[in-house]
């Protein structure tokens, strides 16, 4: 499999800010690759939250990971600024594929990309769930 290139902000239409924490960096003094990942998730559950299609105390339905993965192109550490690009990469009846990118400071160019496939499922009985109309139009404004 070939290593993918890094993406441009000019690649995503939805951006989110996020702020590096102490607590990020490593022992070898960068951001610890697990906090891509808490990243990635805080972008789209935070955009979903927004967007009101989402409540983690009452929604109905909730998006479960099933797959993930990052590549890593340039370290980023606290304090740095990330800004989350996100665009979506495939909606399917009960799932959708966020792809997101996360940008250093200013940079044009992502220091990490990856990927994120939610199931939404009923809540109780963890059975797959049709997304509901309205967010799955949301969606499609950034499907790639």
């Amino acid at each position: 499999m070939a290593r993918p290139s890094p993406l441009g902000r000019d690649e995503f239409a939805l951006f989110r800010s996020l702020q590096t924490r102490w607590a990020d960096n490593d022992m070898y003094g960068h951001m610890n690759n697990v906090v891509h990942y808490a990243l990635f998730d805080t972008a789209i559950n935070g955009w979903l939250i927004e967007q009101e299609f989402l409540d983690p105390m009452t929604s109905d339905i909730v998006g479960l990971v099933v797959e993930t993965g990052c590549s890593y192109f340039a370290e980023m550490g606290f304090p740095d600024r990330v800004t989350a690009g996100i665009r979506i990469g495939h909606i399917g009846n009960s799932s959708v594929r966020y792809e997101i990118a996360l940008f250093r400071n200013d940079e044009e160019t992502a220091a990490a990309q990856g990927h994120f496939v939610h199931v939404y499922v009923e809540k109780d009985s963890r059975k797959p769930a049709v997304l509901p109309k309205l967010m799955r139009l949301a969606l499609e404004d950034y499907l790639r």
